[in-house]
């Protein structure tokens, strides 16, 4: 399946709808691991929805669904083990963006998987990586907020300097 799809079924949905339900939309769809803040801002943008708006929307809608996957990690990992029908301690086969979530996590712990997770895995990826790698809760929560904080600054700022310097909007 392409992402290019998905990616204009999100301006369109975001461009047919009108003013605060624009803003949820950003808040549903940068909740979603497809679609995140990497996504999300710059079609809000893109699109004329105000940028610190936007900003603020995206970065709550990411921060508060990576805060539910912490809250409840230890209830989905139960459930998936007994769903796939193996025990805890049993490795599971790893996909690609877990391998690279991993890499990461191996070279440079906490903080880097913190930083590089939302543009190289997405957060959610990075999330559970620190989370099966014996990081405390309280410690992912954090750094991933100060992760998703700066990517959200950066993608905000360069999407409306964009959007400003092309003229779209």
């Amino acid at each position: 399946m392409s992402l290019t799809p998905l990616l204009v079924d999100v301006g369109t949905i975001l461009e047919d709808a009108t003013g605060f339900v624009q803003y949820l939309l950003v808040f549903l769809f940068a909740a979603i691991p497809v679609f995140e803040i990497l996504v999300v801002i710059p079609i809000a943008i893109g699109l004329g929805l105000d940028p610190i708006l936007t900003g603020i929307i995206a970065f709550a809608g990411n921060v508060l669904s990576v805060y539910a996957l912490i809250l409840f990690h230890g209830r989905l990992s139960a459930w998936w083990a007994n769903w796939r029908g193996t025990d805890d301690d049993a490795e599971p086969e790893p996909s690609d963006r877990y391998a690279r979530a991993r890499t990461l996590w191996d070279r440079y712990g906490l903080p880097g998987i913190s930083f590089g997770g939302p543009v190289l895995t997405g957060v959610h990826i990075a999330a559970i990586v620190a989370l099966l790698a014996g990081s405390r809760e309280r410690l992912v929560a954090g750094w991933m907020t100060v992760g998703i904080a700066i990517w959200t600054v950066i993608l905000t700022g360069a999407s409306a300097f964009g959007v400003s310097l092309l003229g779209i909007a």
